[in-house]
């Protein structure tokens, strides 16, 4: 994670980040970590960073939730250089259903690819044989052949053993995010992912998924820097995610104050503690020179 910093200072293409939450909960202290993170890095050598939303799980979608976004970034005090001001400004401008058309179109030319793509009424565990992509309430899969290994941040990631046959497109047929994410990624020309550990399977199946059509090529390795970051856990070692929160849970915001999530920040990058005390003694930390590994 820390040697990231220096790579970036070195890097010859232009930095472009992206913070890119799930309005589907509560922001936790995991998510705010990784905003923090990603400013940090795109900061750092005066990159260029896009606030993307991430709504396509409708069901999921509430106004409240895509409100705390906004609100867990001011309270941050970080900020970005592209992307909605606001929840009505999101909705009108940004939501993901405006490029509806853009997802399809790459769903169509992977199904093009003669056996790459099957379509399914149940679940991958189910032995059911494969319908017709027309099916309505099916789901489209990507048939993972079992060799396949993918570099993930230069980890090797056997995909067909950790994220067989995912799904490109929902059984409302609605493009999945590992499409989705790639496509807009492209759109916004991103050079540099930063992700949790527990989404390396994601990066791997996007990398696969992007090499197999002429579209999407350019989201590589070669193109994109991934950083996967150590996970935060509760006190029972448990991964922290909206799902555990309790109900009515403010979320990250329930601190109070920035702060911890600042020290966690440190913790991550394997700083002193004390430099976790507030955003601008992290960014006098990195500037110091190489971190710790």
């Amino acid at each position: 994670m820390t040697n990231v910093f220096q790579q970036l200072r070195t890097a010859q293409m232009p930095l472009v980040g992206r913070l890119a939450p799930t309005p589907s909960g509560y922001l936790h202290l995991g998510n705010a970590v990784n905003f923090v993170l990603t400013w940090l890095l795109v900061r750092q050598v005066s990159g260029t960073l896009h606030l993307r939303i991430d709504d396509l799980d409708r069901a999921r979608l509430r106004r409240p939730y895509l409100e705390n976004i906004f609100r867990v970034i001011d309270w941050l005090s970080i900020d970005y250089d592209h992307g909605p001001s606001g929840p009505d400004d999101f909705l009108r401008h940004y939501s993901q259903l405006l490029y509806l058309p853009a997802y399809n179109r790459v769903l169509r030319r992977l199904a093009q690819q003669p056996g790459l793509v099957y379509a399914t009424q149940r679940s991958r565990t189910s032995a059911a044989e494969p319908v017709p992509l027309g099916t309505p309430g099916a789901a489209w899969r990507m048939q993972v052949p079992p060799t396949v290994c993918v570099a993930a941040a230069e980890t090797p990631v056997p995909l067909a053993a950790v994220m067989p046959d995912f799904i490109i497109r929902k059984k409302d047929g609605v493009a999945a995010y590992q499409v989705a994410s790639v496509v807009d990624d492209l759109r916004l020309k991103t050079t540099l992912v930063v992700r949790g550990q527990d989404l390396q399977p994601s990066t791997a199946a996007q990398l696969w998924l992007a090499s197999q059509i002429s579209e999407t090529q350019a989201f590589t390795e070669a193109r994109v820097q991934f950083c996967h970051h150590s996970l935060l856990t509760d006190t029972a070692g448990h991964k922290l995610s909206k799902s555990t929160q309790a109900s009515g849970d403010a979320g990250v915001l329930a601190l109070g104050s920035p702060a911890a999530v600042y020290r966690a920040v440190a913790q991550v990058l394997g700083l002193p503690l004390e430099a976790g005390e507030s955003l601008a003694t992290l960014q006098a930390a990195i500037k110091k020179g190489p971190l710790p590994r």
